[in-house]
């Protein structure tokens, strides 16, 4: 038996390896002390043995079954100088140096690890989102957290495909393969990882599916590892799993800020992250230029808000510093003037508007903006141009653009494209808003859709050709901010209407609505007094240019009218109300909105005059015609309801408080709780409860 186990010593040891003698020898041993142990019992002739050796006389098998992993327990706990190296980071292959300022993004790195680690999702994901989102430094914190996961790293700039083969051909020989041609390069490389797998492999800055086919993985190949492709592009869904990035959370971009730019508050972080719109590639930029000019967070925001063109092609980022805001979006542009130019006039009207959802239906019309818009596929092939390059989204029947995508296509337009941009969109704007603002049940939805577009395309002095639209679209938007109770945005707009129409010359009638809704904003806010000259000029100028009987005198009337009643000349005040009635019921017949303005004027005077009786009926007409034409909720609606409990309460009538408090809570509704007519509601519903 000892023999034996000699023997096979030696044999293992041939075939060397400083562990496999040492296992052979540990065997050995223990061979030796049992066989040592059998010859000693059978020598000794006795029947028991001295102490604890008597168990290895009576159970020798048992102690031998015992000693064995005593012996191997060495053997696992050697000196760590004696081990074998393991490697501790796989091997990487142009993998960039990690983002020490990386920021968030938890979340959805999770996310993608999951999705590449379940069977049911695939090993190749695509991160899709706009250029600057942070997609590549995204992928590269992936591959940097879960290094130790993976065998082999690989980066591989697939933004021009024509050399994807070069690089690969530049993989093989990192793996240590040669002579290999470029038609079999790709199928060999994933081939060679085969040995290393798993192996994360990505692509970043991909084109479209089909130009990236050959480089992927399939079949068998692709169960070897993971594939993570980065790409601004849209289309991908059917070959992989999309991952879409979005920007920052607005804490995320405070975060970041407050972090690289010592002094910095959170308050101004804010604002500066939403001058960028939150987009990381922008706040790096941004914290890299303060770093770099130690500019004031202060000063530079100041900087932002004036001359956001110029400045998103300021600010070096360290890892970088060939990368702007400005110029990330250059080449899909050029791609675009190649392919679909039609798309480039698109992009270059819309950088005018604001970054906010932009109905498609403005470019369309009997006078399209976009000579495409005539032709639905052409339209649709358009607009999916901008939203598969990745320069826009496509939400609906809308639009959407980064602001900061718009603002670097503001500034490579050509000097002259600006102001021609500003005077096509000021017509297309004035043929799409609702004029007739408060007649319209409709004209609210539509203005609160198209009001940003009309301010950003008005904030500027216009383009001679275009400031007679200009000032109308002001007026018009003035309105219809005094209609929702902003009345602070409408002033300046309307002065500005004002001006423009009174520089041009020859327009009185429209500097009479001019002065109506600035008279009537004016009156709102508590300034009845410097209402009062401006709705008196306002009614000169109609009646020296308009038909007697012309609505618009109308409603100059009965402005002046419940103007009047603010200052107490209640007799003064009766028979405008009562012309301007007369007026608009001829002109419009007995249910007609602006006969419910009509009424509530006349209605108004009469109470302040102390004649309930006659007032409370006029307030019920009124009510009954804007039910009839409004949403249930509609401020016009409220107000006539508070009018009416007014008149009610006079009337000792108890159903007074609960028409108060429905009026109320309209006005909660639209204006909110702390605006002075929701205040002035809800002081009102508490006096009647008294």
């Amino acid at each position: 038996m000892l023999a034996s186990a000699v023997a096979v010593a030696v044999a293992v040891t041939t075939r060397g390896g400083a562990m496999r003698r040492r296992l052979v020898g540990a065997v050995a041993g223990l061979l030796v002390l049992f066989v040592g142990s059998l010859a000693f019992n059978a020598a000794s002739g006795h029947s028991r043995w001295p102490g604890p050796l008597d168990f290895v006389r009576v159970h020798p098998w048992l102690v031998l079954l015992f000693l064995i992993p005593l012996a191997l327990v060495p053997l696992l706990q050697q000196p760590r100088g004696e081990r074998t190296p393991r490697p501790t980071t796989p091997a990487t292959y142009r993998l960039p140096p990690r983002n020490t300022h990386f920021t968030g993004r938890d979340a959805t790195l999770r996310e993608l690890r999951r999705r590449l680690t379940s069977a049911g999702d695939g090993a190749i994901q695509v991160v899709h989102g706009l250029g600057g989102v942070g997609k590549t430094q995204l992928a590269v914190e992936y591959a940097y957290r879960h290094l130790p996961k993976y065998r082999f790293v690989g980066f591989i700039d697939a933004e021009d495909p024509d050399l994807m083969a070069s690089q690969f051909t530049s993989l093989a020989r990192e793996l240590e393969l040669v002579e290999v041609g470029s038609d079999q390069v790709v199928p060999r490389v994933y081939g060679k990882l085969r040995d290393r797998r798993p192996w994360l492999i990505i692509f970043d800055n991909g084109e479209k599916p089909g130009t990236l086919v050959r480089a992927l993985p399939s079949g068998d190949l692709a169960s070897n590892g993971h594939v993570v492709v980065t790409t601004r592009m849209s289309g991908w869904s059917s070959r992989a799993g999309v991952v879409d990035l979005e920007v920052f959370t607005r804490q995320e971009s405070v975060e970041l800020l407050v972090r690289r730019v010592p002094g910095t508050t959170a308050e101004t972080a804010d604002r500066i992250a939403e001058q960028l719109g939150d987009l990381p590639l922008a706040l790096e930029q941004a914290a890299g230029y303060m770093s770099y000019n130690q500019t004031a967070p202060g000063e530079y925001l100041a900087l932002l808000t004036s001359r956001l063109e110029e400045m998103i092609a300021r600010g070096e980022l360290t890892d970088r510093p060939t990368v702007v805001v400005a110029t990330l979006w250059r080449l899909s542009v050029r791609r675009l003037e190649g392919e679909q130019p039609e798309a480039v006039r698109l992009l270059e009207l819309c950088a005018m508007l604001a970054p906010e959802p932009i109905p498609l239906s403005l470019f369309g019309g009997p006078d399209p903006l976009i000579t495409a818009a005539a032709d639905p596929l052409a339209w649709d092939t358009t607009v999916g141009a901008l939203a598969g390059l990745g320069l826009a989204r496509r939400d609906g029947s809308s639009l959407v653009l980064h602001r900061l995508v718009q603002a670097a296509i503001r500034a490579a337009m050509p000097d002259d494209a600006p102001a021609n941009a500003r005077v096509r969109l000021c017509g297309a704007l004035l043929a799409a808003v609702p004029h007739d603002i408060h007649g319209d049940p409709d004209a609210r939805p539509r203005w609160h859709e198209l009001l940003p577009h009309v301010l950003a395309v008005t904030k500027d002095d216009p383009p001679a050709e275009c400031a007679a639209q200009t000032a109308v679209l002001l007026r018009l938007a003035a309105e219809f901010l005094v209609q929702i109770g902003d009345h602070g945005v409408a002033l300046p707009l309307c002065e500005r209407a004002l001006a423009l129409d009174e520089a041009l010359g020859g327009r009185d009638a429209e500097i009479g609505f001019d002065l109506i809704v600035l008279a009537q904003i004016h009156r709102d806010l508590g300034a009845p007094r410097t209402a009062r000259p401006l709705v008196e000029r306002a009614l000169l100028l109609h009646e020296s240019c308009l038909p007697a009987e012309s609505p618009a005198i109308a409603t100059d009337l009965a402005t002046l009218a419940r103007t009047l009643c603010l200052l107490g000349e209640y007799e003064a005040a009766l028979p405008l109300a009562e012309r301007a009635l007369r007026i608009d019921e001829a002109a419009y017949g007995p249910d007609n909105p602006y006969v419910s303005f009509d009424l509530i004027a006349l209605a108004t005077v009469h109470l302040d005059l102390g004649d309930t009786a006659t007032a409370e009926p006029l307030i019920s007409r009124a009510l009954r015609i804007r039910e009839a034409l409004y949403v249930p909720d509609h401020l016009y609606i409220g107000y006539a309801l508070l009018l009416k409990a007014r008149a009610l309460h006079a009337l000792d009538d108890p159903s007074a408080v609960d028409l108060a408090g429905r009026g109320a809570q309209i006005l909660r509704t639209r204006l909110g709780g702390t605006h002075p007519k929701t205040e002035d509601a809800l002081a009102l519903v508490d006096r009647l409860k008294r």
